[in-house]
C-alpha cells in the first residue's frame, strides 16, 4: 500500500511536460509513469488538466528570527511559503543578533526544528572582522556566507578590501552577495535631502539606489570571484546593464551565477505612483527597460534563479516618510502566482518557470534529492491549476505583517495543492489538520 497517487498530472520536469502518474511511499517519489492507476494508494488524487511541478526552492528569504519577530517569524512565514508553493526556504543572516558565529547558526537552525512548515537551511552572516568564524563553516551546514557589499543592518556591511578579498579566497561555500555602491547611494541620497528634506518621493528610490551603484558593485564582486577562483552568486539584479557581467548557459558550468526575484519582474517604476513604499526594496524596483531586460536575462539563462527576497515589515512602518520607510516586500505566499502571470503573458514557460525556482537552485547549491520530480527524491510538489483565477484579499494574507502589493490583484492562476515531503499539507485554500514540518535541507559539496 502506497501513501499517495497523483494521476494524469502534466508533470513539468527537465525541461519537458508529459502527462504522468505519481506515486509516493513516506516522504519520497517511488514510482513515476503514464498508467499507475492499478497501484494501490491510501489516498489518490486525479490532478487531470494541472501541472504538477517541483515545489519552490527560494534561496533568498528574511524570516526575521531571532530578534524582529514583530514583522515575521519562522513559524508564520513558511505557513505562507507552503500556501504559495514554496517547499524549501534559505534565509538570511541580517537578524538580532546578526548570524556572525557557527554558533549562532546551530542555533537559528534549532530554532527552526519542528517549527518551520517547509524545509530549510540558513546563511552564514559575514562582517569586516568574522573571517576565522567563515573559515570553519561545515560545507554540509550553510547554504552559503551572505555578504553585503552594500547597505545593511548592524555589523553586516563588508566594506574592507582587505575583508572581501580574504572572504572570497577562503569561503569554504558558495559566496552570495547583496551588490550596491554605499557610497555612491549616499551622495545621490544627500542631493534629494537637499530639495526635499526627508520627504523624498518615494519615485526617486530607483535613483538614488542607482543603475550605476548596482553594476559598480556587481561589477566588483565578479571580478574578485574571477580572481579567487571563488564560487559567486549574485542576489537580486535589478538593472538590465548588469546582464553583461553574466554569462549565457547551463548553471551546472558556471561558477558566478545571477538571481532575479519576482518583484522586479512584476513591478517597474511605474509602479510607484499607486503602490508607493509598499514596493520600496533594495535594490530598487527600477526602470520598465530594467524590467524587459532582466526577463530576456531569464529566457536567455544569464540569469540562473528567480527567488523573493521576502521581507516583511509592519505596514504602519513602510507607510513613514521615505527615509524611515524599511525597504522591504512580502511575497512568499505569491510569488509563483506572480510568476505564472509571465506565462499567462506568452514571456516565459512553465518548463522555464520550473528552472530558475527549483532545478537552477538544487543544482547551484547541491541540495541532496530536492528540485525535481524523480523516482527516489523528496516528494516536494506543487499542483498548480492555471485555469482558475485567485484573487489576493487582506482575509486570505497570511503572512504575520498582514499586508501584500498584490491586495486586490487577480492571478490567472492558483495553487491548487501542495506536496511537503510526502504528505499533502496544503490543499483548494485548507492546510492539513494533521501537524506538519520541513526538514534541514542537506547539501552534497
Amino acid at each position: 500500500m502506497y501513501d499517495l497517487l497523483v494521476i494524469n498530472s502534466n508533470v513539468v520536469n527537465d525541461h519537458v511536460v508529459s502527462e504522468q502518474d505519481v506515486l509516493i511511499k513516506g516522504k519520497r517519489i517511488m514510482q513515476i509513469g503514464r498508467d499507475l492507476q492499478h497501484q494501490q494508494a491510501k489516498r489518490v488524487i486525479d490532478a487531470k488538466g494541472k501541472y504538477l511541478i517541483p515545489g519552490m526552492i527560494d534561496d533568498q528569504v528574511h524570516f526575521r528570527e531571532p530578534g524582529l519577530t514583530h514583522k515575521a517569524d519562522i513559524a508564520t512565514e513558511s505557513h505562507a511559503a507552503i500556501a504559495g508553493g514554496i517547499t524549501s526556504f534559505m534565509d538570511m543572516p541580517n537578524v538580532k543578533p546578526p548570524t556572525l558565529t557557527v554558533e549562532m547558526l546551530y542555533a537559528k537552525y534549532k530554532a527552526a526544528t519542528q517549527r518551520a512548515q517547509a524545509n530549510y537551511a540558513f546563511y552564514m552572516g559575514t562582517s569586516n572582522d568574522n573571517l576565522e568564524e567563515i573559515r570553519r563553516v561545515p560545507r554540509s551546514l550553510a547554504c552559503g556566507v551572505k555578504v553585503f557589499m552594500g547597505a545593511s543592518t548592524g555589523n553586516m556591511l563588508v566594506d574592507s578590501e582587505e575583508a572581501l578579498e580574504s572572504i572570497f579566497k577562503y569561503s569554504p561555500v558558495p559566496i552570495i552577495t547583496h551588490c550596491e555602491d554605499s557610497p555612491l547611494i549616499e551622495r545621490n541620497l544627500k542631493k534629494f535631502q537637499q530639495e526635499y528634506g526627508d520627504d523624498i518621493p518615494v519615485e526617486f528610490h530607483p535613483v538614488i539606489r542607482s543603475e550605476e551603484a548596482c553594476f559598480k558593485s556587481s561589477m566588483k564582486a565578479v571580478n574578485l570571484a574571477k580572481k579567487h577562483d571563488a564560487q559567486l552568486h549574485v542576489l537580486h539584479i535589478s538593472t538590465a546593464k548588469e546582464l553583461e557581467l553574466f554569462a549565457r548557459g547551463d548553471v551546472r558550468n558556471k561558477s558566478i551565477t545571477a538571481e532575479v526575484c519576482v518583484h522586479h519582474l512584476f513591478f517597474n517604476a511605474s509602479d510607484y505612483a499607486i503602490q508607493g513604499a509598499l514596493i520600496k526594496c533594495n535594490p530598487a524596483i527600477k526602470t520598465v527597460h530594467d524590467q524587459e531586460g532582466l526577463l530576456r536575462g531569464v529566457m536567455e539563462d544569464r540569469i540562473d534563479i528567480i527567488a523573493t527576497d521576502h521581507a516583511p515589515h509592519l505596514l504602519e512602518e513602510k507607510c513613514g516618510s521615505y527615509i524611515t520607510s524599511p525597504a522591504g516586500i512580502p511575497l512568499v505566499q505569491h510569488a509563483l502566482l506572480s510568476l505564472l502571470e509571465h506565462y499567462h503573458n506568452g514571456t516565459l514557460s512553465i518548463e522555464k518557470i520550473v528552472e530558475k525556482t527549483s532545478h537552477n537552485v538544487a543544482r547551484r547549491f547541491s541540495v541532496v534529492d530536492r528540485g525535481f520530480i524523480y523516482e527516489g527524491y523528496f516528494a516536494d510538489l506543487v499542483l498548480i491549476d492555471t485555469h482558475r483565477p485567485f484573487t489576493v484579499t487582506e482575509d486570505t494574507i497570511l503572512y504575520k505583517c498582514g499586508w501584500s502589493p498584490f491586495t486586490g490583484y487577480t492571478f490567472r492562476s492558483m495553487i491548487d495543492t501542495t506536496v511537503l515531503n510526502g504528505q499533502v499539507v496544503y490543499e483548494k485554500g485548507q492546510f492539513s489538520e494533521a501537524p506538519f514540518y520541513g526538514e534541514q535541507l542537506a547539501f552534497d559539496r
